[in-house]
Parts: C-alpha cells; structure tokens; sequence
C-alpha cells in the first residue's frame, strides 16, 4: 500500500482559509483504532459549508482538517474485535469534518462505535448515494411512522423537496404509499424529477414562505420539513389534529415564528431529527429500513458522480442552490 493518500484538507494560510485536494502521508492520520479504505463520500450543504470560502459559517472547529461528514469503504485493518478486514462500512456525522478527520480522502482512521455496517442489499456507492441526507431523511420518516402516521392518514408534506434530504424522504415516503406533497422553490424545473420520486403533486415554497395566522386549514397529516423558518411556521399552522412535523433543515433561517396555539389546540408534536450523535441502535435501524425501501432505479435518478478534485467548485454550486438530488464522490477517481 502506498504510503501516500489523497484528500480535500481546508487550512488557513496568513489568516486566508482554503479547502483543495492534497496529497498526505499515512503518517498524518489520526492515532485511531480502525483503518477504512474509503471508496466513495458525498457532498451535503454542510459539507460546503466547511469547504467554501464564501461560507457564513465556519465548521471545522481545528485547522488542519480532512473535509467531509460521510464515507463508506473497506476495513484494511482493526485493533477493534467487533471489525475485521474486508467488512463493509460507512459512518455519518460524530464530527467528521469539524473535531475528526473526515470522509473526502482515500484513507481514514476511525473510532469503531462510529462504524456503521453497510447493509448487503446496497453497494458502497448506493450507500453513499443516500449518505447523511439519505439517513437524515429515512429518521425524519421513521418519525412520523413511529407517531402513528399510517398511508392513507392525509397527505404528508415534504418541505425543500428538491434538496438531498428533501428528495429521498419524497422517495421513501411514496414508497411507503403515503399521498406526498413536495414543496420546492423550483416547480417547474423539479416537477418531473420529484414526480418521478413519487410525489402526488408540487406546490410553491412561497405559499408557505410567508407570514402565516396561529392556526391555518388542517391540510397535512404529517410533515417532513428540511427548510425551517417562516416555511416551518405555516407548516406548523396547516399540520391537522395530532399530528407530527420532523424538522431538520435550517436554510430557511433559524428563527421560528410561531405561537403555542398547534401545540395546545391541536396537539401538536414538533419533533426535532439530528443524524450527527444519533445512538448506533438508531442509525442501524434507519441504515436497515433505507435498504428495504430504495427502488435502486429511482436512487439512480437522483445523484450524480464526481471526483474528489471536482469537491471545491461543488461546495460553492450547493451553497448557492444549483445543485438537485445528490452528488457522490468517487475518492479514487
């Protein structure tokens, strides 16, 4: 095995900060307990978030750092029992990217409670495909399932539809045979897309993006919202009698303008759905039910493929809006 390793590595030179692909020596690794040969990452808006420099928010808590919150690839080797050489494994979150190297490189060292196995039914690369976002929307969606949510209940809203979380949680839920209702702020460029997901029918994020009364008509059984702010306020008010609404996304602004009057009047649960620390039960159980509900053939629909060297203008194209469904990233390509 060579002793030299590529990866996107963000520093700060003279008080400038830049994210580009490098190369690393093994030695620069992490002391941890598992060695992964990454096969394949993916982009999320956190990840441009960490890796533009036109980011409003700093991410990485220590410089220098290996970018990248998700990865799946091979073990090569293990001072850990519970790994051997050869299993298949992914990890989402537990600070990848912001206190521990991360996923956008060919090699990582890794904490073995962070590992995920990746479920035989899915290859590396369709693991990927859903990564943080695809887990992020499977929890949002096991949430309402857990409330009680059952098809044919209402119309479940889905909230930044167009979007890596947005649109898988499309896709799962109209596998489930629940009636989808996709909000996006691009209908016409995304009707096809989404409506080949699934979704029943699209709607403007500007019928919910605006000042809404306490309480509206009781329109959504449920609600899957990944945009926050003055969408997740009408949302709030339109949700029907003891219903949920996981939340999860924030592009939309973290304020949120609302009263006590869904809750009380019409028994609300607003539950909140964070996919970095979530407990390994949790993870493994979203993994598992993601492997049973993705049709390969639509979730080869919604991604694309790019190298690690393609990772800096990508990160200013999602943090822009320009980018639909979900990239993934070929570390090796």
């Amino acid at each position: 095995m060579p002793d030299t390793y590529k990866a996107i590595l963000a520093d700060e030179t003279d008080g400038v900060f830049q994210a580009r692909l490098v190369e690393l020596t093994d030695s620069a690794l992490p002391p941890e307990p598992v060695l992964v040969d990454v096969a394949y990452s993916t982009l999320n808006y956190k990840d441009g978030l960490a890796i533009s420099a036109q980011s409003p928010i700093r991410i990485p808590q220590v410089l220098p750092m290996v970018c990248g919150i998700d990865l799946a690839g091979t073990v090569r080797e293990s001072a850990d029992p519970a790994w051997r050489p050869g299993d298949r494994v992914l990890v989402n979150g537990f600070g990848l990217s912001e206190r521990h190297w991360g996923g956008f490189a060919q090699r990582a060292r890794l904490k073995p409670e962070w590992l995920v196995r990746v479920p035989e039914a899915l290859s590396l690369e369709q693991a990927m495909a859903l990564g943080t976002a695809g887990y992020t929307a499977m929890l949002c969606v096991l949430a309402v399932e857990d409330h009680g949510v059952k098809p044919g209940d209402g119309p479940i809203l889905v909230t930044g539809a167009s979007g890596g979380v947005g649109s898988v949680a499309v896709m799962l839920l109209a596998a489930m045979g629940h009636e989808v209702v996709a909000c996006t702020g691009r209908v016409e460029e995304s009707r096809a897309f989404l409506e080949g997901l699934g979704a029943a029918r699209l709607i403007e994020r500007s019928q919910l993006a605006r000042d809404s009364r306490p309480l509206e008509s009781e329109t959504w059984a449920g609600v899957v919202d990944c945009v926050g702010g003055q969408v997740l306020a009408t949302a709030l008010a339109q949700t029907r009698y003891d219903g949920v609404v996981a939340m999860t996304g924030l592009t939309g602004g973290v304020a949120l303008n609302t009263t006590v009057m869904p809750f009380i009047l019409r028994s609300l649960t607003l539950r909140g759905i964070d996919s970095v620390l979530a407990p390994n039960e949790r993870r493994t159980r979203a993994w598992t039910r993601l492997a049973e509900l993705v049709d390969p053939a639509r979730l080869a629909e919604i991604y694309q493929v790019a190298g690690l060297a393609d990772v800096p203008g990508l990160a200013d194209q999602i943090l822009g809006g320009r980018i639909r469904g979900r990239v993934v990233i070929d570390v090796n390509a």
